[in-house]
């Protein structure tokens, strides 16, 4: 071998080959256990959001707290201060990222936590907030589009003048 030729665990992330999925862990019932397994070694980053109206200094003390539980429970995790009110947390294996999920969203201060696409609501949430699970919305979106296009063939030409006949 040369010695210019790095090995394969100090090769970045994007480089390294994935690692083999065990399907006879994978439960057809949940599909969070497929994404579990296919995040399983590589970065992945969720966004916190801390309820109330805190600061960022706030929000900062707040996500340190639970940075340090995550830490005490030998959890990987980095944090960054997005806004007065959101962090996003850092974990260098995704495999773990439900389990985190999971310990977020039973604080008391934690509104939302944003995995995947998916919402899932905290302890902290608002009553009308709490509908479990639900996705960004991408969906109201299409909505909006369809919408517009409908209207469009209401609409067929919207010039100021009329476009002249032949005769």
């Amino acid at each position: 071998q040369k010695d210019d030729d790095i090995e394969e665990g100090d090769l970045p992330e994007h480089k390294r080959p994935p690692a083999p999925i065990d399907f006879s862990k994978i439960d057809p019932g949940k599909p969070e256990s497929i994404l579990k397994l296919t995040k399983k070694g590589k970065t992945l980053m969720m966004f916190v959001t801390v309820s109330g109206n805190p600061t960022e200094k706030e929000t900062e003390e707040i996500t340190s707290l639970w940075q340090g539980g995550l830490f005490n429970a030998n959890y990987d995790v980095q944090r960054f201060i997005v806004g007065s009110n959101r962090a996003i947390f850092m974990l260098r294996d995704g495999g773990y990222a439900w389990e985190i999920k999971d310990f977020l969203i039973n604080q008391e201060r934690c509104a939302d936590v944003t995995l995947e696409g998916q919402v899932y609501p905290g302890k902290g949430a608002d009553e009308n907030e709490k509908v479990k699970n639900k996705t960004k919305p991408e969906k109201a979106k299409k909505k909006k589009d369809a919408e517009k296009k409908s209207s469009n063939n209401i609409k067929e030409d919207n010039r100021a003048t009329k476009q002249r006949e032949e005769l």
